[in-house]
């Protein structure tokens, strides 16, 4: 009996080496320079050989390339094919415009987020890079957006007690679970987020969720300026212009086997 519950415990034969892979690809998140085998290694907790043999798989099916010159790795035409099905699959090139409407309306910069792990990455909007096009990744807990994300939490979402240890950014941060805990039980409440301060000193931002027809936020919309500009009297204001673009977004972003 022991050895059969060991058995249905255990994972699937090959699991452990697509996480790993999976685990090398993420590496390349920051952007940063081409990456060798050993920092892979270091970075992933694995023997040089390991993490090698694995790049090596992965320049095989062409999701990492590798430099002739350098022996250095870096994400190869796999993944910029896929990621750019995706973004055209979600419809995410049709929010562009309505993002740029928003800001223009508003005076402030605006984003549009999705969740992956304990981080909300923007993926269109003001915070987008034009050079590379790859948006901001920003910590769940301290932006409005990533409140947003876990006050509307989508099926297979982790809550709060998985985020870890909650850095703080300014003074204003909240770093206690059980605090983060109320603060999103107010978001739900009032429909909305707030981060007042609390990843970057003089930035005032709200938030407003995309919903699915489940009521779960499958985006966060954000309006991001200065305490200034994003007044307690304008704020009302700042957040019907979010909602008409949200409820906009909602349309547009309906999967592929929703559209009409």
């Amino acid at each position: 009996m022991a050895e059969a519950v060991t058995a249905a415990q255990s994972p699937p034969a090959g699991a452990q080496a697509v996480q790993r892979a999976l685990g090398l690809l993420h590496c390349f998140h920051d952007n940063g320079p081409d990456l060798s085998a050993s920092d892979l290694a270091r970075r992933m907790g694995l023997s040089v050989s390991t993490a090698h043999r694995l790049a090596r798989t992965l320049v095989s099916a062409a999701f990492l390339e590798q430099d002739e010159h350098t022996a250095r790795y870096r994400l190869g035409p796999a993944v910029a094919e896929l990621g750019q099905l995706t973004f055209h699959q979600r419809g995410l090139h049709l929010a562009a415009p309505e993002l740029d409407l928003l800001s223009r309306r508003t005076g402030a910069a605006a984003d549009l987020a999705i969740r992956s792990g304990p981080h909300a990455v923007i993926l269109v909007g003001a915070s987008v890079r034009p050079d590379t096009g790859l948006g901001l990744r920003r910590p769940l807990h301290s932006t409005a957006l990533g409140k947003v994300l876990l006050a509307w939490p989508r099926p297979g979402d982790a809550g709060v007690a998985t985020l870890g240890p909650l850095a703080p950014f300014t003074d204003r941060t909240i770093t206690a679970p059980e605090r983060l805990a109320e603060e999103l039980a107010k978001v739900r409440s009032a429909g909305h987020a707030l981060n007042d301060g609390e990843s970057e000193t003089g930035v005032r931002t709200v938030a407003v969720p995309v919903l699915d027809g489940a009521g779960q936020a499958r985006f966060a919309l954000a309006v991001r300026s200065t305490p200034v500009h994003l007044t307690d009297e304008r704020l009302d204001w700042f957040l019907d212009h979010a909602r008409s673009c949200a409820a906009a977004l909602a349309v547009l972003l309906l999967p592929p086997d929703q559209r009409i």
